[in-house]
């Protein structure tokens, strides 16, 4: 029950947030949920309508008090105690068509017993007042928020014509599905009021902290079912439900359910849930509220997964799930040095970003790291759960972003040094490309996700395959767009380099590394470099031999050198008329690299690791001219007066 108590004193650590409206989602308090309300009803304090009016998507949700069966109804006809469906609040809901079971005398009920325990509540009196009418959905007719046929006083179920729909058709469109059954129109429409009394600068009910506590010490009051709670270790009223809506506002599946009691579930070991588990239920109001918080707030989805890691002083701490451009600056890229951040400029922000978060961040203080799943609407597991100390966590953090480290290639305008998201490396290893975009099966998506957060989290080694797959993919540009295949080799180059961190690979070329792999890749880069620029002085455009035999080339490199050497004999004479000065380097360069091969190594026709790409990538980042002088002073050495500027 680690967890749960973990939230708890989440919560207990964060109770200034309490229903902020700065926030998409903010801590609710206890005993509340949220809900997307259509309709917004005005009355004054006596329990007059005064107008109403259609809510915008933007400003829907909304804060409600609940019960535990309330919040956790899914098609029952529990109501909720003050703002609920038009099933609920309107008496007159038959009357217009209701389709479905009226449960007005419940909700008024319920109100009832609310508005009598806490005389107190000026609003309480007025909503119970004018929902007694039973007056709701004709008024809602009166003032043109639903719209009710002529003839026969029922609700319109779907306007004819959708571009000159009212406003309400454009959150409930109405109609049937394809088994006839009716899907949510302007009768399924949840209703929240507004009570507009002199010297009340609050009217509306959602947003009253009044009536939020009012709410708390009446249900409190009610609680009868006391017991051992198993996360304080104290005798107190314990819960009978588990809330959900955990992810979003739809989220059926809850992470402590217990509604079977015919005798299977049990298994013999318990007479009952509260034998199985026993908790408070003030815990676990407060720790599902803070769980939704913090996913809405700093967790990531991807669809029924999520992801979520936090201090529980309530500390803002990096997100393990972001890659090092975000991580560090955010937001769109702003160019440095024209073409993105260096290696240097990474290095430095990363160091003044996690001592800031140390500044704030006590090393003792807890951090945790969670991932959540659901295989059913209505039951979800905890995939992945870590507890660690503050500056455990930033070692871990900082560790991953500079040994992951490499140039990635995420678009012009995202180009940096850095380690890649978890998502992007499960695209690369996993995905296939379609139509010029990469597409992955989510399932698998969601597993190589988990796989890789204890190689963030923990330090773990990385999966050996997923290594290797982005190596192959890196490998193979056939079927790649070009900006893809960029992204493909940087992610394959920071996985091996962090693979083999004991190797201490430079992220620039090194002359002096003398490995089979490194030299061929670098001799890939020379001969390519080589052809390309003699297609660019012949006019052609056309993806180079080295580019064509690149998967070839790592299966089987000497032989596949063979080839690519004796095709560049053309282009040899193409640059030795035009550019020799080029050609002269160029063909020292390989000379060089050919000469520091050990023994056999360069006949040898094994199959080369990742490490290939590195000497690859490295290689073809030296030859490229880092500015328009470069290139000017290269054409200078032929004298021509043409400017190079190709690459």
């Amino acid at each position: 029950m680690s967890w749960i108590e973990r939230l708890y004193q989440t919560y207990e650590s964060n109770k200034t947030a309490i229903g902020d409206p700065g926030e998409e989602m903010p801590l609710l308090p206890i005993c509340h949920t949220t809900q997307k309300a259509h309709v917004t009803i005005v009355i004054d304090g006596n329990g007059n309508f005064l107008r109403a009016s259609v809510v915008p998507k933007t400003e829907a949700r909304t804060i409600i008090p609940a019960t535990e069966d309330s919040a956790g109804r899914t098609s029952g006809t529990t109501p909720h105690p003050l703002c609920d469906k038009l099933q609920y609040v309107a008496g007159d809901y038959a009357r217009f068509g209701g389709e479905k079971e009226p449960c007005h005398e419940d909700y008024l009920a319920l109100l009832k017993r609310w508005k009598d325990m806490d005389g107190g509540q000026a609003k309480l009196s007025a909503v119970f007042a004018y929902v007694s009418k039973g007056a709701v959905a004709a008024d809602l007719v009166k003032g043109g928020v639903l719209h009710a046929d002529a003839t026969s006083s029922r609700l319109i179920n779907e306007w004819p014509d959708k571009k000159s729909a009212p406003e309400i058709f454009r959150l409930l469109a109405g109609g049937y599905d394809a088994k006839g059954k009716s899907k949510p129109w302007q009768a399924d429409a949840f209703v929240r009021w507004s009570v507009e009394t002199p010297g009340d600068p609050q009217p509306e009910v959602w947003l009253d902290r009044g009536l939020w506590e009012s709410w708390e010490r009446y249900y409190g009051s009610l609680k009868s079912l006391q017991g051992l709670c198993f996360v304080t270790g104290a005798v107190a009223d314990l819960a009978k439900q588990h809330p959900a809506k955990i992810r979003n506002d739809g989220d059926k599946a809850k992470l402590i359910s217990s509604n079977d009691i015919s005798g299977f579930t049990f298994r013999g070991r318990f007479a009952d849930a509260e034998e199985a588990c026993g908790v408070g239920f003030r815990v676990t109001q407060e720790a599902h509220s803070a769980l939704r918080w913090l996913i809405a707030r700093q967790g990531r989805r991807d669809g029924d997964q999520a992801v979520v890691a936090w201090a529980v002083s309530g500390v803002e701490i990096p997100d393990p799930m972001a890659d090092s451009f975000s991580l560090l600056f955010g937001g769109p890229a702003e160019e440095v040095n024209g073409g993105g951040y260096t290696a240097q400029e990474v290095s430095l922000a990363l160091s003044a970003k996690i001592g800031g978060y140390s500044a704030r961040l006590a090393h003792t203080d807890d951090v945790v790291v969670m991932a959540l799943d659901s295989a059913t609407p209505g039951r979800m597991a905890i995939r992945y759960y870590r507890e660690l100390t503050g500056s455990e966590f930033l070692a871990r953090i900082e560790n991953w972003h500079r040994g992951c480290c490499w140039r990635q290639h995420f678009g012009k305008d995202r180009i940096f040094f850095g380690a890649p998201a978890p998502r992007d490396i499960a695209e690369t290893a996993y995905g296939t490309w379609r139509d010029g975009k990469v597409h992955i099966d989510d399932k698998i998506m969601k597993a190589t996700v988990e796989r890789l957060l204890p190689c963030i989290v923990d330090g773990a080694a990385l999966p050996r395959d997923l290594v290797d797959s982005c190596v192959r993919r890196a490998s193979s540009r056939n079927g790649i767009e070009p900006w893809g295949w960029e992204k493909t080799l940087g992610i394959a180059c920071a996985l091996f380099r962090y693979q083999y961190k004991e190797r201490n690979y430079a992220m620039a070329l090194e002359r002096d590394r003398n490995t089979r792999d490194y030299l061929y890749g670098r001799l890939l880069a020379l001969a390519e470099h080589m052809e390309s620029r003699a297609l660019y002085v012949g006019g052609e455009q056309r993806a180079t031999n080295a580019e064509k035999l690149m998967q070839r080339f790592a299966d089987r490199p000497y032989s596949t050198w063979l080839t690519l050497e004796t095709g560049l004999t053309p282009y040899r004479v193409r640059l030795r008329a035009k550019r020799p000065g080029f050609l002269h380097r160029l063909e020292t360069e390989i000379d060089e690299v050919v000469s520091v091969f050990d023994g056999d190594d360069f006949t040898s026709d094994k199959r080369l690791t990742g490490e290939f790409l590195l000497g690859y990538h490295c290689q073809r980042e030296a030859l490229r001219p880092v500015s328009a002088k470069e290139g000017e002073q290269e054409a200078g050495e032929v004298g021509e007066t043409d400017t190079d500027n190709e690459e």
